[in-house]
C-alpha cells in the first residue's frame, strides 16, 4: 500500500507510518522520522492494535489477499463523521427524484434529457428548493439508483400486432419445448441466422499477457488494429443437442447463400423433417428459397411469378408457403423485433465472448480457420440444451 501508484494518499502515508513502527518500535522515533505530531502516530498504532483483532482469525482461514487488503484498507481510513444537519427534507428529495422520472423527448422544452445541471436549475426555478446544487443532486440520484442522462433501447410490437406477436411467439416456444420428442423421433429443429460482417482484425502491436504477484493482474491490448476484410456466418443451432451444425463460413451472406446453406444442411437427411427457426430477413422468404423447398419436397404446383402471381408474388406469399407445417421443409418466423426469440442469437454472444472479441487475426482464412476451431471444441466440451422458460406471453416496456 505504501508504494501502490493507485491507493489514496492518506492510504499510503498511514501504511508507511506503520511500517516504520514496525521497524522503530518507538513512536517518538516514527514521529521525528515522519515529521508527524505524536498524537498523529499514536492515534493510528491504537487504530492498528485494535484491527490485529479481525486479521488474526483471517490469517488461520487463509483468505485471498485482497480480502485481508480490504480489511486493512477499511482499518485505515478516517472514522464516520456526524456531518452537518440535513439541508433539504425527505419531500424535497422526492419531489427532486420524480422530476428526473419525467420524459422529456415530446416536450416542448429546450433539451430532450434531464443532466444534474438542469435538474437542480428546474428544481429553484419550480420553487421545491431555494437552492441546490447539481452535486447535491447526483447524490439524491445515486440514492434512487436513477441515471437519466443515460439511455437503454428497447423494442415495442405495435398493439395492432399484439395478437400476431402472441401467436408467433407461441409457435416458437412450443416449438423449442417439443424439439427433444421431435429429434428422438428422427425429426431435425434448428435455429438459423447469419452473423454477417465479423472483422479479421489485427492488432499492430503483440498483447501483453497478465503477470501473478500483483504486477500486472490483467492482459494488456493494443488498440490499434489493421483489418484484413470481413466474413459472414451462418449458423445451425441444433434445439435439441445445444450443437452447431453444418456451419458456413464466406465473404457475403445473399439469397443464393442462404439457399446453399439450407440445401447442404438438408443434404444430411433426405428423408427427414426439417424445421427451421428464422428471422423475417427478406433472404429468408425468398423465390429461390421456394423453389428450393418445393424440389426438396417434391411439390410440383405451379408457385407462379415473382412480383406477379402466385406463391411467389410476395414476401407474405412466400412465408406462408414456406411456414406450411405439412411440408416435409418448413419455417417458422420470429415476431418482427423479435429475434431475441432465435437461439441461436445465444450462441453467437458466446462466439462473440469467446474468440471474436479479443482474438487476434491475420487473414479472413486464419479467421475461418478459428471459427471452425471454436465450433468444434464448443460441441465438445461446451453443448448443453438452453433452458428455455419464456412461454411466449407479450412483453411491455
Amino acid at each position: 500500500m505504501e508504494r501502490s501508484s493507485t491507493a489514496e494518499r492518506r492510504i499510503g502515508d498511514r501504511a508507511r507510518l506503520l511500517l516504520r513502527f514496525d521497524t522503530l518500535r518507538t513512536k517518538k522515533g516514527v514521529a521525528g522520522c515522519l515529521s508527524l505530531d505524536i498524537k498523529t502516530v499514536r492515534k493510528w498504532c491504537a487504530r492498528w492494535e485494535d484491527v490485529q483483532g479481525v486479521l488474526s482469525p483471517l490469517e488461520d482461514r487463509a483468505v485471498p489477499r485482497q480480502a485481508y487488503r480490504r480489511v486493512i484498507e477499511e482499518a485505515l481510513h478516517d472514522a464516520p463523521r456526524p456531518g452537518s444537519p440535513l439541508t433539504f427534507t425527505a419531500e424535497q428529495v422526492a419531489r427532486i427524484v420524480a422530476m428526473a422520472c419525467e420524459r422529456l423527448d415530446d416536450s416542448d422544452g429546450p433539451v430532450s434529457h434531464w443532466t444534474k445541471g438542469h435538474l437542480a436549475a428546474e428544481a429553484v426555478e419550480r420553487q421545491i428548493v431555494t437552492a441546490v446544487s447539481p452535486s447535491g443532486v447526483g447524490r439524491f440520484l445515486e440514492d434512487a439508483d436513477l441515471k437519466p442522462h443515460l439511455v437503454k433501447g428497447w423494442l415495442n410490437s405495435p398493439d395492432r400486432d399484439r395478437a400476431e406477436f402472441t401467436e408467433a411467439a407461441q409457435e416458437v416456444c412450443t416449438l423449442y419445448h417439443d424439439a427433444p420428442e421431435l429429434h428422438a423421433q428422427g425429426a431435425h429443429v434448428l435455429s438459423t441466422d447469419e452473423k454477417p460482417g465479423i472483422q479479421s482484425l489485427e492488432r499492430e502491436h503483440p498483447t501483453h499477457p497478465a503477470e501473478p504477484g500483483g504486477g500486472q493482474p490483467k492482459e494488456r491490448r493494443e488498440h490499434s488494429y489493421d483489418r484484413h476484410g470481413t466474413l459472414c456466418l451462418i449458423a445451425n443451432f441444433e434445439i435439441a443437442t445445444g450443437k452447431v451444425v453444418s456451419p458456413t463460413i464466406g465473404p457475403t451472406r445473399t439469397e443464393e447463400d442462404f439457399v446453399a446453406r439450407i440445401m447442404q444442411t438438408i443434404a444430411a437427411d433426405r428423408q427427414g423433417r426439417w424445421t427451421f427457426v428464422v428471422d423475417q430477413l427478406n433472404t429468408h422468404q425468398s423465390a429461390g428459397l421456394v423453389e428450393s423447398v418445393a424440389r426438396e419436397c417434391q411439390i410440383e404446383d405451379d408457385l407462379g411469378k415473382k412480383g406477379r402471381r402466385g406463391i411467389l408474388t410476395s414476401m407474405e406469399t412466400r412465408k406462408k408457403f414456406l411456414s406450411d407445417p405439412t411440408h416435409r421443409v418448413r419455417f417458422v418466423y420470429t415476431p418482427k423485433h423479435a429475434s431475441w426469440l432465435n437461439q441461436v442469437e445465444m450462441w453467437f454472444s458466446i462466439l462473440v465472448r469467446r474468440l471474436l472479441k479479443r482474438g487476434n487475426f491475420s487473414s479472413t482464412a486464419q479467421l475461418r480457420a478459428r471459427i471452425l476451431a471454436f465450433i468444434d471444441f464448443f460441441n465438445a466440451t461446451m453443448a448443453k440444451v438452453l433452458k428455455w422458460t419464456y412461454t411466449g406471453r407479450p412483453l411491455a416496456a
